[in-house]
Parts: structure tokens; sequence; C-alpha cells
């Protein structure tokens, strides 16, 4: 086949699909990595599946991994342009992400009696039996693979490893993407086994040279690149950046910090970051089960810790009792939530929005806390710093709630210097205050009380889960003054929203109709909003990252619009939040519970339902 043109784009979308066994997840990765590096901004989507060990070959077990680079990327893309499948199942479950006109990588040598059968397909041509239109690039992935690694040595199931990196050698050429930085990445992933590493560079090179030497594709891509700010770049996804906020701030708290968790799906990662960073002085503890780990993390913030426990829907439930502790003890703790969807075990390897009533109210008692979302994977770093720092200068536990979305996900991020972020000014008792200091005098701005390190000459003290006396912090069971704590202790919060960002709006400002949502959805909503004012349909836009407390302007500029569109991965929960919050708000819902991201075309569609256009 000819290659006729090189078409120049402004953005790209690539979707690897194949086995869970088949390293699409590494391909991918790679692929966003080289891209990062060369100046493109990027947004995955791992779409891991949710079968533990599914059948090889068997639609269950169909992974894949979308990434979109280019230049004004928020999103992975609601189709790709090019959909690489490693086998029947893979092709069959992901021909409908494709964009029209695209084209698909097939590996030809899976594509047998054996293959088809196992993908349930009803007779011996794939392509017709879906009917794909599309250019279809038929390469013996397999075969090929095989033949670059005949006098390597390795036995046919490592050559068979080695699939993934081809065909990632074949994407490469098709979008010119030099191999100098995925052989580096390639060789860092390999370190400990340079006979890997060596296989696999033969393997990319094989793949790419297919790709020159017949001309796989009718077109080549060049993808545009970004104007970016000048540092040092890499590709992180959001449970990383959580982790390495929480290491910057340690550092600008001088507090050390220590991570009590038990593993968890899709939040573990954090726990797999923090525990190789002893060398900054972290201590990263798997305890024995979740209660376990939010009272390891509660005892460490006793201790003076900065103290963090990270889990996802089903483990903050079992967190809830602890959570009240530092509640009622008035401690500083990070809780990182990264949602997914259940209830119960659910979908384990799946976004939603679901856990936000949890996060607000899920603990018995008036239990007021913090609540903040991250937009995005770099964001994560942003949002876990400054959870971090709410929690330290409020003394107060605060939730964090990212997703699988965004928690799996990575976009380029540029490494941002110390001096980027600002002092945490811990709550100390103040010197002339410890002769006459009690554990509940409070600071008259904040309401927060100090944090009396212990071991401290003159500060020892108890705390604990039994009411306290206003004054002097002994039990109390007295009802006033049990009211009188309750209401210190919302509006300790309340005050928060003196203490954050205002709120700001994007896109059409001047519109009637306002497109609100919250956390990991604002690449997709932000998107949906630019495409419908380019379509003459003009929409403002706000995403929340603040919530509980809100930004402090969040009713003036929603009072502003006459129609607030909310959408969510919900049922609609912080629709009915804001509606609480704000009665006098027409408020309407796009909502999506699917265990999948929103497609910018349903949230432009949901809001063009809503102005009945």
């Amino acid at each position: 086949m000819e290659k006729t043109s090189v078409k120049s784009l402004d953005k790209v979308v690539v979707r690897f699909s194949g086995d869970s066994g088949d390293g699409m997840q590494l391909a991918g990765n790679i692929f966003t990595n080289v891209s990062a590096g060369l100046g493109n901004s990027v947004s995955t989507f791992p779409d891991y599946p949710a079968d533990m060990r599914a059948p090889q070959g068997s639609l269950s077990g169909v992974s894949a991994f979308q990434v979109s680079v280019g230049r004004g990327v928020h999103t992975p893309g609601d189709q790709c342009d090019v959909l690489v499948a490693m086998n029947p199942a893979a092709l069959k479950r992901n021909v409908q992400f494709l964009k029209p006109g695209g084209v698909i990588i097939i590996d030809t040598d899976t594509f047998n009696a054996d293959g088809l059968s196992k993908a349930q397909y009803t007779t011996d041509d794939a392509i017709k039996e879906l009917g794909i239109t599309a250019q279809v690039v038929e390469a013996p992935i397999t075969s090929q693979t095989k033949a670059a690694l005949a006098d390597s040595g390795l036995d046919n199931k490592a050559m068979l490893k080695c699939r993934n990196i081809f065909a990632l050698g074949l994407v490469c050429w098709l979008f010119d993407r030099p191999l100098d930085g995925a052989l580096h990445l390639l060789k860092n992933k390999f370190a400990k086994k340079p006979a890997v590493f060596e296989a696999n560079a033969k393997v990319i090179e094989a793949g790419y040279n297919f790709g020159h030497n017949v001309h796989a594709s009718v077109s080549t891509y060049r993808v545009e690149t970004e104007s970016i700010v000048p540092g040092v770049y890499t590709d992180i996804n959001g449970n990383t950046a959580t982790a390495w906020g929480l290491i910057m701030a340690s550092e600008k708290s001088g507090r050390p910090l220590f991570l009590g968790s038990y593993p968890i799906t899709p939040a573990t990662d954090i726990l797999h970051e923090l525990a190789k960073r002893k060398d900054l002085g972290v201590k990263a503890c798997q305890m024995e089960d979740e209660i376990a780990g939010v009272c390891s993390a509660i005892g460490a913030s006793f201790a003076g810790n900065l103290a963090v426990t990270s889990t996802s829907g089903p483990g903050l439930a079992l967190k809830g009792e602890g959570i009240g502790l530092a509640v009622m003890a008035e401690l500083p703790l990070v809780v990182i939530d990264v949602q997914r969807s259940g209830p119960s075990t659910g979908l384990p390897t799946k976004t939603e929005q679901t856990d936000l009533m949890q996060a607000l109210y899920g603990r018995n008692g008036e239990s007021p806390l913090a609540v903040v979302a991250a937009t995005s994977p770099t964001d994560c770093f942003t949002m876990a710093f400054e959870s971090c720092r709410i929690a330290v200068e409020h003394m107060t536990p605060v939730i964090l709630l990212t997703d699988a979305f965004i928690g799996n996900g990575s976009s380029a991020w540029r490494v941002p210097e110390a001096d980027e972020y600002p002092e945490i000014k811990v709550r100390h008792v103040p010197a002339e205050l410890h002769d006459s200091w009690k554990p509940y005098m409070r600071d008259e701005k904040t309401l927060s009380r100090y944090w009396a390190i212990p071991g401290t000459e003159g500060l020892m003290h108890r705390i604990g889960g039994l009411e306290k006396d206003s004054v002097t912090g002994a039990i109390s069971n007295d009802p006033v003054n049990h009211e009188r704590m309750v209401n210190l202790r919302r509006e300790k919060i309340a005050r928060i929203a003196d203490d954050i960002p205002a709120q700001e709006v994007l896109c059409a400002e001047d519109s009637d109709t306002l497109l609100v949502g919250w956390g990991g959805t604002y690449g997709h909503l932000y998107t949906a909003a630019e495409d419908l004012c380019a379509e003459g349909v003009p929409v403002a836009f706000t995403q929340f990252k603040y919530i509980n407390p809100l930004p402090a302007n969040t009713g003036d500029i929603l009072r502003r619009y006459k129609k607030v569109i909310v959408a969510e991965l919900n049922t609609g929960m912080f629709a009915d939040y804001l509606q609480a919050k704000f009665p006098d708000v027409n408020i309407f819902r796009i909502n999506k519970i699917q265990g999948q991201p929103f497609m910018v075309r349903e949230i432009v569609d949901g809001v063009k339902s809503v102005l009945g256009k």
C-alpha cells in the first residue's frame, strides 16, 4: 500500500487493545511519555477489565489504553483515530470507539479459527462480520516479532511478550515519533534485565521498519506541539501525583509523612509509590485492614506526623468510625478516596463519582470535615498538597476525592519548583500560652485548636472520642457544652471558605446557562463547553474542587444564571447538595453511571436537550 500524504493534526487519539497480558498499558504509557517529551499535551484512559485472569482471547479479558496527544488536549478523546487490536476479541470490544475514517491495526496471526471462536465470531471474516469500512492495516505482528528475535535465545513465551512493543514501533512510525525516547524508557524499565531490553529494542525497530518498508498506511501524521513553559516535564498518573503532592506537603510543613493504608483497587499505587520514598523520610505502613489503616494514621497524627490514609469507596465506609474520632479529637488527617464503581465490590476497575455523599455525611453524629476533589491527574498533586495544608492549618480531617479515571490516567506535567508552593504553617501552641494552655484552646480567627506535639515540655495532655469541655478539655457530659462544641466544630469547617480561592467561571461567562461539574470530569466538561460555544450555543462553565465548604462566592455565581446544569458520574449527588444549599437556583442534571467517563458528545447533547435545541 503506497503512502500518499502526511497529515498535520492538532491532536490525535490512539487506542491500544488486547488481552490483559498483552502489555497494552506499557505500550500506551511509553507512547504517552514519548509524546509528552516532544512537547505534546497528553491525556490517557487505561481501561482495565473487571475480571481477574479471564480466559486468554476472551471478550471479558480485553484490556485497553487510550491516549490523546497534541495541542489543546483535555480528554483522552471520545473516539480514536487509530485502533490497535492485538486479537479478535480486542477488535470486537473496541471497534465502537473508532472514528469514521480511522485506521485499524490488527495482528493477522491471531485472526485464526481459534481466536475467532474464543471471541464468539460466527464467520471466518471478522472485518466483514463487524461491518468495518475503515482502513485496516494487516500486520503479522506475532510472526514478525518471532522473526526479529530468532537469534535472541529467548523461548517462545518470552518472545510473545514483546508483541506489544512491535505494535508500539509501528504506531511510532505512523505518528513520526522518534525511537530514541522509547528506547530510553525501555532501558530504564528493564535496567535489571539487559537481555529483555535488547529483545524489545530489536522488536520496536522491527515494528517501525515494518511500517516504513511496506507503507502500512495511506497517510502518516504530524501532531502539533504546545507552547510550553520551560522546565522539566514528565508524564504522570494521578496516583503518583497524589503521592508526590503529599511529599511536597511534608517538606513544606516540616512534619514527617506517615501513610497507614491497606491495598485496594484503584488506590494501591499511592501506597506503592510512598513505600519507595524512605529516602525522603516517608513512613508507609501496609496495615492488616482498612480500620487499622485509619487508626494508625490517627495515632501518627497525635504523635506529630503529617498523617494520611488512602482507600477507595468500600474502605472509606470501614474508616468512618475512625474518621469520626479524628473529627472529635480535632487532629489533622488526610483521607484519600480514589473512587470506583459500587456499591460493595461493584466494578473495582471502573470509575464513578458515587462517594460524594459518603464523604460529606458518612459518619455518625454531627461530624463535619473538609472535602475537596482533584480535577485531573496533574491536579492530584496540587490537591493532595492543599488537603494537607487545610488539615494542618485548620486542625481537621480532610477527604480528598479522586477517581479511577484520573488516578490511573496521566497527563504531561511540569515538575514544580519548591518555591511555587507556600509554607504550611503548623499551628503549634504559642510560647506565651504554654503556662495556661489547654487542649481545646482555639485560634480566634479560624477556631482551630493548637497542635501540641507529644514530648513538648509543659504540653502533656490527653484527647479522645468522648466530648470535651470547650474551655478545659476535660471530659464533659454537659448538654449545653456539647451543643457548643458541635457548633464550634461546624463553624471551624465553615471558616475554611475564607482560606480557599474564589470560584472561577470560564467560557461564555455572560450567557444564561452555566455548566457545572466537580472533580475528575473537568476535561470532558470544559471541552464540551468550548464545543458548544463554537457551535453558537453560548455556555459558561465552572468546575468545583472545594466541596465542603464551598467557595464563598458560589451562591453569587449560581444565581447569575437562568439555568444551571450539573453533570456528574452519579445519580445527581452534587446537584442535590447544591440544591439544598441554594434552593432558589434552577438546577438541571446530566448523569451517567456506567463505570466509564463521560464522552464529550454526551455532555454536548445533554446541554442541548436541556436548552431545547
